[in-house]
């Protein structure tokens, strides 16, 4: 394979690993409820979902190793319990939800089938991919996201050019935070440290040993991920936004089936009847290509304890598939609600890591680490507390804390955390 076909597969794979239901029934609604304000919506929404994973993936093309390394900085022990809770939280949340997502999209409208059925048969192939890895890249990145992006950009072109763009008012009450949490479900973040291990330990697998090639196709790679993700993302909150005064949206019901009518709606308004055909194969191939990502790097991590095991490799494949089968039986409104204290907590620490990383080496020592890290856990207690326990009263303590009723009251005593302790080394240097 010559260099370019290589980095344009590996940018297309890329860009599927992150792209699942979530990233594809998110901004339409963000859209729609953002109206007028739908551009300061999506600059929000690119800060959580795009430009935060992408520099995710250039920092593990820097460090070229696996998630381990994005937190042994702060200890070896945070580490190992970091990266142990990110991917339990992965095969236990976005990996199931994908499941639960096909299944009442795309399954049960059309069979009426049982959930157990679907997710049973879905983590199946799962795990016949998960096992055959190698190929991943290949298939994924040939295949599976060239059909996804042109389905997408279809509805997308077709969608800003047949739209009167009449749009409402806006319905939220700051369009920019309301896109930078939204930004959170997408998991992105949190995909990024996953899955660019799994596209190095791929890499490894074709034959590169060169770290300086693998560095710079990673780069290249992410970057093209990036820029699908940017222009999807973008097309699907304008026209959300742009259908806002012709598309009825059901307040009653919830808003995960409030996402999903909005998006077949758009569909049907630029495709047609077969608007719908399309988005449910849309849908599904997002859904699968990205629970194929989230076990494949859940199982290489475990492969890693256990002296580089094929046998823990394999047994934890079936195991998270297991657990996809379990949890994808229940509702993708259960699976979201559940997820949201769960992301205040773990989405700070894992924008943090990925921003230290980045940085030169003189601006990231471990004293840097391990106090932003601290700090931006201890000022996330109150957002997750505020969401997961709303009959504790924190006024007293959030009212001195600024962003703290946007539940970004991390963001500032980390920055001014990072500052202090980077001048204080410097003079003691």
């Amino acid at each position: 394979m010559n260099k370019t076909k290589e980095i344009l597969v590996t940018g297309f794979a890329l860009f599927s690993l992150f792209f699942g239901a979530g990233n594809l029934l998110l901004p339409p609604l963000l859209g729609y409820n953002a109206g007028n304000d739908w551009f300061l919506v999506s600059i929000g929404f690119m800060i959580t979902a795009v430009l935060i994973p992408i520099i995710g993936i250039m920092a593990h093309a820097r460090l070229q190793g696996t998630m381990y390394d994005f937190a042994k900085k702060v200890s070896p022990v945070f580490s190992f319990v970091y990266c142990v809770l990110v991917y339990l939280i992965s095969i236990t949340i976005p990996s199931p939800r994908t499941a639960s997502a096909t299944h009442e999209i795309v399954i049960y409208p059309a069979f009426g089938t049982s959930p157990l059925l679907t997710s049973s048969i879905y983590f199946g192939l799962v795990l016949l991919f998960v096992l055959n890895r190698s190929k991943i890249l290949n298939v994924i990145g040939k295949y599976l996201t060239p059909f996804i992006v042109i389905i997408l950009f279809l509805v997308i072109g077709l969608g800003l050019f047949s739209s009167q763009m009449i749009m409402n008012p806006t319905t939220l009450e700051s369009p920019m935070v309301a896109g930078i949490l939204e930004g959170y479900q997408t998991f992105d973040a949190i995909g990024a440290v996953v899955v660019g291990g799994v596209i190095i330990i791929s890499l490894n697998l074709k034959g590169h040993t060169s770290q300086l090639a693998k560095r710079e196709l990673i780069r290249k790679a992410g970057f093209i991920a990036g820029l699908g993700l940017f222009l999807i993302y973008a097309g699907l909150i304008a026209v959300g936004a742009f259908y806002g005064s012709e598309i009825f949206v059901d307040g009653s019901l919830s808003s995960d089936m409030q996402r999903a009518n909005l998006l077949r709606g758009i569909s049907l308004e630029t495709l047609g009847n077969i608007g719908n055909a399309f988005l449910s194969v849309l849908i599904a191939l997002a859904c699968f290509t990205t629970a194929v990502g989230i076990v494949t790097g859940t199982a290489d991590y475990f492969k890693g304890l256990f002296k580089n095991s094929q046998n823990a490799y394999m047994v934890t494949a079936i195991i998270g598939c297991l657990i996809g089968i379990g949890i994808g039986q229940l509702d993708f409104h259960s699976i979201i609600v559940i997820a949201y204290p769960i992301l205040l907590f773990i989405y700070p620490i894992t924008i943090v890591l990925i921003l230290l990383n980045i940085l030169p080496e003189k601006y990231a020592s471990n004293t840097v680490f391990r106090a932003v890290v601290v700090i931006t856990f201890l000022f996330s207690i109150p957002d997750v507390l505020g969401f997961a326990a709303p009959t504790i009263n924190l006024e007293g303590i959030t009212k001195f804390i600024p962003f703290a009723k946007q539940s970004l009251g991390w963001v500032l005593p980390a920055l001014l955390t990072f500052i202090i302790i980077s001048l204080t080394t410097k003079r003691t240097s």
